[in-house]
């Protein structure tokens, strides 16, 4: 008896407390490391697998069109969403003007930088102000958020559809019209133009063969 209450008196005590304290404490931050570094692997495995699909231009841009014709019919069919649908238009209209404008604006800077042209005959790259991957990435994420969210009735608010395509489509109108502007302005193209491919590289004139140099 008096051995049960002696351990229950010191496990009562405040340095006991203390030490249960600093365990659980301790725990628990082992259990938020853990946590911590399972997502971190996760993120860099998907990153990895993402990084992997930058040499596939045409079939990422096939599979985001693919997407974009699901949640056209996914919107049909529920016929509704249509705010979601403008938030989208708006965001890819963004997306757009960030992948045609370049990297650094010849009206805010002062250096004198050198944009491809028609009349260039050297190569010049055209840098963009949103490169073609992360373009790519962030309008594939949209689309992919569009079509969760419609699977949500809250976010399905009741508007007048007509009103919004028209103010989308006049605001399409103005900003490509600006851009445009800006282009013949500043006399670029948001392409490189002038550089040679492999192909062209490889190619080798044969003397004698068909449509070659000495060929007559």
């Amino acid at each position: 008896s008096s051995s049960s209450e002696t351990l229950a008196r010191s496990n009562n005590s405040p340095s006991s407390k203390t030490r249960r304290m600093s365990t659980a404490s301790t725990s628990s931050k082992d259990t938020e490391d853990q946590i911590y570094a399972f997502f971190d692997s996760v993120g860099r495995k998907f990153q990895h697998y993402v990084d992997k699909t930058t040499v596939w231009v045409k079939t990422r841009w096939s599979s985001l069109l693919v997407l974009l014709i699901t949640y056209a019919i996914r919107v049909y069919l529920v016929k509704g969403f249509y705010i979601v649908s403008y938030g989208l238009g708006i965001y890819m209209l963004n997306l757009l003007i960030g992948f045609l404008s370049p990297a650094v604006d010849p009206e805010t800077e002062d250096q004198d930088i050198a944009l491809p042209t028609k009349e260039s005959s050297e190569f010049r790259p055209f840098t963009r102000k949103l490169p073609e991957f992360k373009c790519w990435f962030s309008a594939t994420r949209a689309v992919l958020i569009s079509i969760f969210m419609t699977f949500f009735r809250c976010f399905d608010l009741p508007v007048f559809w007509p009103i919004l395509l028209a103010y989308f489509i006049i605001l399409v109108v103005l900003t490509m019209k600006d851009r445009v502007s800006h282009m013949m302005k500043h006399k670029y193209l948001p392409f490189s133009m002038g550089k040679k491919s492999y192909a062209d590289c490889a190619k080798v004139d044969v003397p004698g063969a068909k449509g070659g140099k000495d060929d007559k």
